[in-house]
Order: structure tokens, then sequence, then C-alpha cells
């Protein structure tokens, strides 16, 4: 019999999704830093031209669906 507890499933999801989240030196976490900059990069994207009034004329309602998108992202990576 070993003397370790055999971890919850809950627990092992829980330290893997810390792992990728805060852990920056593993290639899930490397791969979560990238994806959450190219977020940012591409969240900031849309707000400069929404704020081009042709383009908002034309596109108005993907950019803000876009905006809303990336709102619900940034809130669940919180």
């Amino acid at each position: 019999m070993s003397s370790q507890p055999t971890p919850q499933p809950m627990a092992r999801w829980r330290s893997q999704l810390h792992e990728i989240i805060f852990e920056a030196d593993t290639p899930a976490g490397k791969l979560f830093d990238v994806v959450l900059i190219g977020s940012i990069i591409l969240s900031v994207i849309v707000v400069i031209l929404d704020s081009v009034p042709w383009i908002q004329f034309k596109y108005g309602a993907i950019l803000y669906a876009l905006e809303w998108f990336f709102t619900i992202l940034f809130t669940i990576e919180y």
C-alpha cells in the first residue's frame, strides 16, 4: 500500500490547469502565454478598427461580436 492518497479527478484537473496557466516553463504554459498575448493584440486591433468610422459602419456587427468574444475570454482567464 502506498502512503500517498490517490488524487481526486477534480484535484488532478485543477493541478493541470494551474500548471498550464501559471507555469510558463512548460510547453502547455508557453502555448497558453502565446495564445493569451495573441488574444490581447487582436483585441486591441479590434478596438482600434472599431474607432474608424467607415470600418465600424461596414463591419460593426462583426467587431461588436469580437469585442464580446474577447471580453468573455478574458473574464474566463481572469
